[in-house]
């Protein structure tokens, strides 16, 4: 009888899985996409470039700075003149040697790409470059 008694609340409890595991294999890959994710960052305005049959792929992580129509210099999404782009370079240049990327208008005016051109190179800038859309 005791034996009878002891099968059937062996079977009254529950199996079930063990969840803990699993939420640590999520949150580890979580933290692990987050700590690798790279963020392009845009310039904020949109530019009509000029074909080029040059045209390369550059790296993923470069300054972009945006030249309009209008003449604005553009970097994040705010103007930051021609005055800026000196010290906006060599800000981002300390960490690491990375490239500048100017995007251009096609209407723009080409005194200000130069200058802004030599602005990046006095900045200590070693690859400048302007973008421009690829034929293919």
């Amino acid at each position: 009888m005791s034996r009878i008694r002891q099968m059937m609340t062996d079977d009254s409890s529950e199996t079930g899985i063990d969840m803990s595991p699993l939420i640590d294999c999520v949150f580890i890959l979580l933290i692990f996409f987050i700590v690798t994710t790279t963020f392009v960052e845009e310039t904020g305005v949109e530019v009509d470039k000029p074909q080029a049959a040059s045209a390369e792929r550059l790296e993923k992580s470069s300054i972009l700075i945006a030249l309009t129509s209008k003449g604005e210099v553009v970097y994040g999404g705010r103007e930051i003149g021609i005055g800026g782009v000196q010290a906006l370079v060599r800000r981002m240049i300390q960490k690491e040697q990375l490239p500048v990327i100017i995007q251009a208008d096609a209407a723009s005016p080409a005194g200000l790409l130069v200058r802004i051109i030599d602005e990046s190179k006095l900045a200590g800038a070693t690859k400048v470059s302007v973008a421009a859309k690829n034929p293919r």
